[in-house]
């Protein structure tokens, strides 16, 4: 499953990358910076800056292994009981993480951004040899959309996708991951959730899992687990790329079918990305675990975050009736059903 996993993502990659590229025949290319982990691992953080269409965007892979320290395990036993942990523990496991995670953030304050992960994680015992067992293994991932205004097609057409990737596996996959998606990218302290959603879910392997209200509706064995996210990996392309082509395809002499000016437009935009940064610095666990990972490449762990946003303090953007603006935080406070 190691070897599946690097050669799906390199790939996967490789296909995105291609499809973002072909938005901006003249502007820049993907910068590929590659490294290595000396604790153990490789990556590749490809990055896409300064462009027409694209402000913006990274698609990274990452291979990474060594020893998690006892909080981790700590903290994932509680999604996996078969996790050798002991209060005071000082001892540390095997691990091993592969995955593609990526942020696209467009110029234009009608394009959404949009971010997307897929990843496979292991956890073996502390044996010097080949011998050890696989104590635990998981994937998790999904593919959420943050629009700063709201296309109702946009919307429809995104989870209609994601709806379409993950129905072959089991009709209830898709509404209780996209359940879990808006549950996870909500901001508490705002009372607001980060965009229009997606799906999300984690520690999916063959126990049966909680969020699913039906179990044997589900892909059970490992084999048929990676099939269900290589579905929902490949789903991306056409998830995204045909709402961006719409998106960025205005210019100066086609008027945007959202009211106001650029600078108004823009100014908004600012703020809502204000709010991705808050979720992501306070609440997503894939940059906690990350930052507090041995070695953690802290570049590639913080590509997920724009290079502008903005705070206005107590602003009341957003708040005014028959908006464009209200229309979004409505939403975002009232997460609905799409398909």
């Amino acid at each position: 499953m190691r070897d599946q996993v690097q050669i799906y993502i390199k790939d996967l990659q490789s296909r995105i990358i291609h499809h973002i590229e072909a938005l901006e025949p003249n502007g820049p290319r993907f910068f590929n910076d590659e490294w290595q982990r000396p604790e153990g691992g490789y990556g590749q953080s490809s990055i896409i800056s300064g462009g027409e269409h694209i402000e913006k965007g990274g698609v990274n892979i990452s291979v990474v292994y060594g020893k998690l320290p006892p909080a981790a395990i700590k903290q994932m036993r509680a999604d996996h009981e078969g996790l050798p942990w002991s209060e005071g523990s000082t001892k540390s496991l095997p691990f091993f993480a592969a995955g593609l995670s990526l942020v696209i953030h467009p110029r234009r304050p009608e394009a959404p951004t949009v971010h997307a992960n897929y990843r496979y994680f292991e956890i073996t015992e502390d044996k010097e040899d080949s011998s050890s067992e696989v104590l635990a293994w998981w994937f998790g991932g999904g593919s959420d959309l943050t629009p700063s205004y709201l296309f109702h097609e946009d919307a429809v057409h995104f989870h209609k996708t994601l709806k379409e990737a993950c129905d072959p596996f089991g009709e209830s996959l898709y509404p209780a991951f996209k359940k879990w998606c808006d549950e996870y990218f909500f901001i508490p302290h705002r009372g607001e959730a980060r965009g229009i959603g997606g799906i999300f879910f984690d520690d999916l392997s063959t126990h049966a899992h909680k969020r699913l209200p039906n179990n044997e509706n589900r892909p059970t064995s490992q084999e048929d687990i990676w099939a269900f996210v290589r579905s929902c990996g490949d789903a991306f392309i056409p998830t995204y790329i045909p709402i961006l082509q719409r998106r960025v395809a205005y210019k100066e002499n086609i008027p945007s079918p959202i009211p106001g000016t650029e600078e108004h437009k823009r100014r908004w935009q600012l703020i809502r990305r204000g709010r991705y940064v808050e979720f992501n610095l306070v609440y997503d666990r894939g940059t906690k675990f990350g930052l507090n990972t041995p070695g953690a490449r802290v570049e590639s762990i913080l590509m997920s975050l724009p290079d502008t946003a903005s705070w206005e303090y107590r602003s009341k953007f957003g708040e005014e009736e028959n908006t464009a603006e209200r229309e979004i935080m409505y939403v975002l406070k009232n997460p609905r059903d799409w398909v």
